[in-house]
Parts: C-alpha cells; structure tokens; sequence
C-alpha cells in the first residue's frame, strides 16, 4: 500500500485515484476530516483506508505501519500556509517532513516522495524551469524556504536509510477541492464567481490578475496522475521532477476558456500584465515525461469546462 499523507486535501485525493486507477491501494492520512470525496468513496473493501493523523505526532505516525504493509510514501502534508511567524511554520512543517521520514526508514520503504514547489526556481531569470538548474539562495517566503530544506532533507534521508527520495517541484495547480480564495493565484476564484454568477473580489491581498500575465497551469487531475506515475514507476532516473503541464498559460486565455464554458459570465481582464509580479516562466517536464511516458490529458478548454462543472454541484 501507498500512504498519502494530507491525502483527502485536493492533490493527495487526486494522486490517491491516480494510485488506484495503477492498481495500487492507499491508506491516506487526514488530520481534521475524514470523509471520502465522492471519487474515491466507492472503491472495494481495503483498497482506501483512511487514517487520523496529526503528522507531528511520531509514535501515532509509526503506528500507521503496524496496520497496514506500506511500500511507499507521498508526503503531501503541510502545516497552515498562513501561519504568520515564520519560525512557528518551520517548526510544525519540519516536524511533520522528519516524522514521515522516520516512519519511511522504519517501514523500509521503496521510494518516498515529498512535495515541493515551483517557487523553488525564485530567482532564476532563465526559461523554462529545469531541474537541473543551479538555485540562487533567496528566503523571499517561508514555503520555500521550507520545500528547498525538504528536498535536502529527504535526499540525506533516503541516500542514508536506502531508499529512493524523489522531490516534487509543483507548478500552478487548481482544481476540485482546491481553495478557491487562493493567496498566490487569482484564477481560482474567478472561476468559482463565473460559476456562482457575482463578480470576483480581486481587492489587495488578494492576487491581481491582467490578461498578459503568464503562469505555469496544471489541472490537478494531471498532477496527481503525475505523481501517480512517479510512484509506480519501475525505475526513475533523477531525484529531482518538475510536475505540471509543461506549457505557459496566459491569464487571458484563462478568462476566454471561462467565459466559454459558463455562458452567462461575463469576465474581462485590465489589458498588459501585472507590474508587480515576475515575469512568466514555466516548468520544464522532460524528465517527468521520459521516465515516466506522463502527457497532459487537460488543455485549458479541457480544465475549465471540467472545473466548472464540478464548482456547479459543490461548495469548491
């Protein structure tokens, strides 16, 4: 069996389907709700199990292990992105990563997979964003500051214990389950009020958005298939994978598949980009498509008409 950990959150629910789509079974951890997401809740007897989990909790994470036989860990878990003292985010994210770490050496487990981030390149001018890429060292936020440590964390780890570390560095990712009031993204959320019919509340701090502006987009159907891939996979060549579409998606050409696919929205975006924000890049995801034969199966038309369906029979 394969354990997420933050399993019922947006990506590890959808790497879970993923997971059992390859044949897998998974138990998934779940800190404060434990109800199955109605895509996962029809599966066999002990093909999905959910587990109650506070990740700082390192015996009750070690117990996980004397219930079910688990060959690898996604680590997906992640402490509050909001909390406002950096040292309080730090203790409680690395807690939980050293607890998921622990647990993966005693279980001897396969391969370990932990999430980063594409904010990880900060500071990096050059496109597209490859894993190969030398860092500059910046502390501009505390997440990644944290997923860098997280990748030298698990690498140590597993060289050490034996088995395989293989860093996630995620791009833009919305989808069902995801938040829509999301702080680095404004897309999200206009979607959600195309959808429910009000006009979007763009106001500070929430993200600008204009049409010009460039970010790297992946539907988190195709993220968690990503991450799916990268677990099963018979061998992997690298440490280090980019996971995303691969491609650059205008804000605009965003706005223009919404207002397709939800007739009655009219959304229109300030002309140019954004002057405050960097300018756009996207991941390069060569060495998650040769070792692993993964391909997008949502363009943007796809994902919005897709996305918006579901924003029409649920909360988010």
């Amino acid at each position: 069996m394969i354990l997420v950990t933050g399993g019922l959150g947006s990506i590890g629910s959808h790497t879970a389907r993923a997971l059992l789509d390859l044949g897998e079974s998974v138990v998934l951890t779940a800190h404060s709700s434990s109800r199955l997401p109605e895509f996962l809740a029809d599966e066999p007897d002990g093909r999905v199990v959910v587990e109650p989990l506070d990740t700082a909790d390192g015996a009750a994470f070690l117990d996980i292990g004397k219930r079910h036989e688990i060959t690898g860990i996604v680590h997906l878990a992640a402490a509050p992105y909001d909390l406002p003292d950096p040292v309080e985010y730090l203790r409680a994210d690395t807690r939980g990563l050293l607890n998921a770490l622990d647990a993966a050496r005693a279980w001897g487990v396969r391969r370990f997979s932990v999430a980063s981030t594409i904010a990880a390149y900060l500071g990096v001018a050059e496109c597209p964003l490859r894993e190969d890429l030398p860092l500059p060292v910046v502390a501009a936020h505390q997440i990644p500051v944290l997923k860098r440590t997280a990748e030298l964390f698990a690498a140590l780890v597993g060289e050490s214990a034996g088995f395989e570390a293989v860093s996630l560095r995620i791009g833009t990712v919305w989808g069902p389950l995801g938040v829509t009031d999301n702080p680095f993204t404004p897309l999200p959320r206009l979607i959600s009020a195309a959808v429910r019919g009000v006009d979007p509340d763009l106001t500070p701090p929430r993200p600008a958005a204009f049409a010009e502006d460039v970010t790297d987009l992946c539907y988190v159907k195709d993220c968690g298939r990503a991450i799916a891939l990268l677990m099963t996979a018979e061998r992997l060549n690298h440490g280090i994978y980019n996971v995303s579409s691969g491609e650059p998606v205008s804000y605009g050409d965003v706005v223009a598949a919404i207002n397709a696919a939800v007739p009655d929205s009219d959304l229109a975006l300030p002309a140019g980009r954004n002057p405050d924000r960097p300018p756009g890049n996207h991941l390069d995801i060569t060495r998650l498509r040769e070792d692993t034969g993964f391909r997008p199966e949502f363009d943007v038309e796809r994902t919005v008409a897709d996305y918006a369906a579901w924003l029409r029979t649920h909360e988010r």
